[in-house]
């Protein structure tokens, strides 16, 4: 994987006439031809603005084939991309083009007053991809970039952590990881040429590009395009049979299946439903296999390309909770504080190697070798087990635990238990600070339509269900949760809400 051919170019070898990008709506479609000749193009429009091998490009837009492109014609070049979390204020871009300093910015209509503020602080060149750009692409050679095959381990593009732990760093991808990804995402998910799929999730987060639109372009299938999120579009998709395979995170499958029209919707023609970014609630997962829609539950993360583990279908219920089992291009191990490899049933810390894992934080070497063990397993500060058959689960976030009374409390095992109440929709459990034992819980809950949740009640309800311990002090309910691009709940900003 030292040498990886052009992406583009190949598939246009291979599929020239078969339709890679099509705009949900208009119907616009873009064939693998088409979209080679336009990453071609991108590419001399890029060292037309004096860009070379190793300078920074960023965009801040709605999804859209012509990122793609410009990702490709970045990989072409040499050049790193670093896509712009739309959802962030200018005060909170503006750090992070300073971190990367990018020589230029795309943008589309729907942030004009955010890329203008960026240019005018950081002294960005732009380019609107809404405006002149289609004239100044046209301007450009379709001829081929002298470099055919691509540095597998070059620097392609660069994704801010989503900042559950705090300052956003840089993760670099590679095409390599881009590779080892479908491997890992296609043969668990059995993607092929005919799949189809949708593009909705973020392109600032790593589930936008990789779960699963450039698999799915990679073995030569058909993403349809929507700008962003919009449950209606997708649960119609399904129900015509335009799509087969989707990838999304749990909060996505809550919402479609609130959505009135979810119970009408026919689920038959779909092969694949993945998910992953955070944990998927039992109540939901056996929601959608009561319709025949097996939901496979996976883990991952943006330093890790992202797949790793992805539950088959055959297990989804008997192992519910599970993520599965690590895919083909990636070794796990679970390991103690002390370095020891931890056996079946014994927790530790989930650590991780292969061709997918990061080389590591763009210009931030303290934070790579913190985030690396001495003998080169990339340590995901997350908490696992291995079961006697080979699943793992995923217990919690190191970070997340918190001791009461000298007994650890893993939060996601009582939120796992309070996501079964009937009048709970979702919980998200935070340690508080207790003098009598140092931290309780805390849990913040959302509630069903229709529900109303007696917090007096909750206490007894879950004593034949949790330790004394494990249960929270203190109940609340809430109207919802800040998140990450992945769905997360954000708890460093729960606490910080008190």
């Amino acid at each position: 994987m030292d040498l990886i051919p052009d992406m583009t170019m190949k598939r246009a070898e291979l599929s020239p006439n078969k339709v890679a990008f099509e705009m949900n709506g208009s119907g616009e479609t873009r064939t693998f031809a088409q979209v080679h000749n336009r990453a071609q193009r991108a590419a001399h429009l890029l060292q037309s603005q004096g860009l070379k091998s190793g300078d920074r490009i960023a965009i801040l837009c709605l999804n859209r084939p012509d990122f793609f492109e410009i990702l490709f014609a970045c990989a072409k070049t040499g050049c790193i991309l670093v896509p712009l979390n739309w959802r962030q204020p200018v005060a909170e871009l503006i750090p992070i083009v300073e971190d990367c300093a990018p020589s230029l910015l795309f943008f589309d209509d729907h942030f004009s007053e955010t890329a203008e503020n960026l240019s005018n602080t950081c002294s960005l060149n732009v380019i609107n991809l809404d405006g002149n750009y289609e004239e100044r692409l046209e301007g450009c050679s379709v001829d081929a970039i002298p470099t055919l095959a691509w540095d597998g381990n070059q620097v392609w593009y660069l994704l801010y952590t989503s900042g559950t732990t705090g300052k956003p760093k840089a993760v670099i991808q590679t095409p390599k990881m881009a590779w080892a990804n479908a491997v890992n995402i296609g043969q668990s998910m059995d993607i092929s040429r005919d799949d189809v799929t949708v593009n909705y999730l973020p392109l600032f987060h790593t589930a936008g590009i990789n779960l699963i639109s450039l698999p799915v372009f990679l073995f030569g299938g058909t993403n349809i395009v929507m700008p962003k999120f919009e449950a209606g579009d997708l649960l119609a998709l399904i129900h015509q049979g335009r799509v087969n395979s989707i990838l999304a995170v749990p909060a996505v499958y809550q919402v479609l299946h609130l959505h009135p029209d979810f119970a009408n919707t026919d689920l038959s023609k779909m092969k694949s439903w993945g998910a992953g970014g955070a944990p998927l609630p039992i109540p939901l997962l056996k929601a959608f296999a009561e319709r025949d829609a097996h939901i496979c539950l996976g883990f991952g993360m943006t330093e890790t390309g992202p797949t790793v583990f992805l539950m088959d279908k055959n297990a989804v219920i008997e192992k519910a909770g599970s993520c599965g089992k690590a895919q083909m291009l990636t070794e796990v191990r679970i390991a103690s504080p002390d370095g020891k490899v931890m056996g079946n049933n014994e927790q530790g810390e989930l650590q991780i190697r292969g061709p997918n894992i990061t080389p590591g934080y763009y210009n931030n070497p303290e934070a790579t070798e913190a985030s690396f063990t001495d003998d080169g397993w990339l340590k995901t500060g997350d908490v696992a087990l291995r079961d006697d058959d080979g699943y793992y689960f995923i217990v919690d976030r190191i970070k997340d635990m918190f001791i009461s009374g000298g007994e650890n409390v893993y939060p996601a095992e009582v939120e796992k238990v309070l996501n079964t109440h009937p009048a709970i929709l979702e919980a998200a459990v935070i340690g508080v600070a207790d003098e009598k034992w140092g931290e309780v819980g805390h849990a913040k809950l959302t509630n069903r339509p229709g529900q109303t949740i007696d917090i007096s009640e909750l206490g007894p309800w879950c004593r034949d269900k949790l330790a004394a311990y494990k249960i929270p002090k203190y109940f609340s309910v809430v109207k919802d949760f800040p998140r990450t691009a992945a769905g997360k709940v954000q708890k460093h900003i729960l606490k910080q809400q008190g």
